[in-house]
């Protein structure tokens, strides 16, 4: 109930004050010339675009499974890796492994992956490949996520021997 007073109050205090405004004295029969309103420049200006049904979008895309010719799944889509040019630059497949556990990631060039719409609402996505191959192709791995080297696997474990030792 307080804030709705409070509310009323500044809103009677607001239109108060637009009211004792003075307007701006012109000159005897010339009239104010209103402005253009304020934009960007045509070059600035953002370009919106409405979906078509063509289109697909990438939240239905991730986690799409990806089947071979032979309709067997052997992988799902877990990311897409756009270019400086924002066009597709690999799918990464998630391969093997069990509920995200043991699952490796292989990147896929765009032109193996080939996407189709089932109907309205289903995508396909199909790979001429079997599971042994992904399995094969060299592990994708995310920037600043790449695994320890063997020079830090060295320097973890001389640090335990040295802590044993007494000076």
């Amino acid at each position: 109930m307080r804030s709705l007073i409070l509310g009323t109050a500044l809103l009677a205090a607001s239109a108060l004050g637009a009211l004792a405004q003075a307007p701006e004295a012109t000159a005897p029969g010339t009239a104010p010339i209103p402005a253009a309103p304020a934009t960007l420049a045509n070059d600035l200006r953002p370009t919106f675009v409405a979906q078509n049904p063509t289109d697909m979008v990438t939240s239905k895309l991730v986690g799409l499974t990806i089947q071979n010719g032979a309709n067997e799944t052997i992988g799902e889509i877990a990311d897409v890796v756009l270019d400086e040019k924002s066009t597709v630059k690999s799918w990464v497949v998630g391969v093997g492994g069990f509920l995200g556990i043991g699952t490796k990631y292989v990147a896929i060039d765009p032109s193996a992956l080939k996407l189709a719409r089932v109907d309205t609402t289903t995508l396909k996505a199909t790979i001429d490949t079997n599971k042994d191959q992904l399995r094969a192709a060299p592990e994708y791995v995310y920037l600043g996520k790449a695994k320890s080297d063997a020079k830090s696997d060295a320097k973890a474990d001389t640090k335990p021997a040295e802590a044993g030792k007494t000076p």
